[in-house]
């Protein structure tokens, strides 16, 4: 696997953001299902579902209307969601995607600001894929797993320990495309110096642990090595499914105020 390259944009004088993705088949599966978009301000991951080529396409397709959406120049809640249905709309009109069960997770984040005018975060998920942040060197799964096992676990039918083993384990509850289209779930985060957001498909969290992907933050400070180590990790853990991940680091100058202005 080639070195990934780790791009940076600075947002203003006071805020920069690096940030690396990386996508790999996997060492069980004929093709990859996966798909990610790392282009400011928006960092998503999508894990495709569904027979013969229904998966990618459903992935793809939502990374490109996404694509799309950020070419224009309007990211938010909104747009995020006409993004959407029009990706549910190539999805169900492109002639290879027949499963019924074609769709796609999509989790990630994107730079926004407060009603005050201070940077944020504002993670989405429909799925089981998951956006992780790294702060002061813990590690907290920001969003909410959408399947039957995470319901499992909030029921208090099994523990978190018993869900890798779980027949239901693959089964998600939400999906862009494979059912009516559902908004996603929204979680806002304030920036702080030194987080870092690792967004990622489920292939990533079969292989490694939480405590794993903070081993491999700890060891590499730049968002393309830590992208590498844990993509080469997940790999040789097994490589069972598709891994796609993206890290995201802040830079914040301690010296100037929380409140920063964008630059056009």
């Amino acid at each position: 696997m080639s070195e990934t390259t780790t791009q940076t944009y600075r947002v203003s004088d006071e805020l920069r953001l690096a940030w690396a993705g990386a996508t790999d088949r996997g060492r069980r599966r004929e093709n990859n299902q996966d798909a990610f978009l790392a282009r400011f301000p928006l960092f998503v991951v999508a894990d495709g579902m569904g027979g013969h080529a229904g998966g990618e396409i459903a992935s793809r397709s939502t990374i490109a209307r996404l694509d799309e959406m950020v070419t224009a120049g309007e990211v938010d809640d909104d747009a995020i969601q006409a993004a959407l249905h029009r990706a549910v709309d190539d999805i169900h009109e492109h002639p290879d995607a027949t499963d019924e069960g074609t769709g796609t997770t999509l989790t990630g984040a994107f730079f926004d600001r407060t009603d005050d005018g201070s940077p944020c975060w504002t993670v989405l998920n429909i799925g089981d894929s998951r956006v992780y942040l790294e702060r002061e060197d813990r590690l907290v799964q920001v969003t909410t797993d959408h399947s039957v096992v995470q319901e499992l676990i909030a029921s208090g039918k099994i523990s978190p320990e018993e869900a890798d083993g779980h027949p239901y384990s693959n089964v998600i509850t939400r999906a862009v495309g494979a059912s009516e289209l559902v908004a996603p779930d929204y979680v806002t985060l304030d920036l702080r110096d030194g987080d870092r957001l690792v967004i990622c498909s489920d292939g990533l969290t079969k292989e490694l642990t939480d405590f794993g992907i903070l081993h491999f933050l700890r060891e590499n400070d730049d968002p393309g090595a830590a992208v590498d180590a844990m993509v080469h990790a997940a790999l040789e853990n097994g490589g069972r499914d598709n891994v796609t991940l993206i890290v995201v680091r802040v830079s914040v100058d301690d010296s100037s105020s929380t409140s920063v202005e964008s630059e056009d």
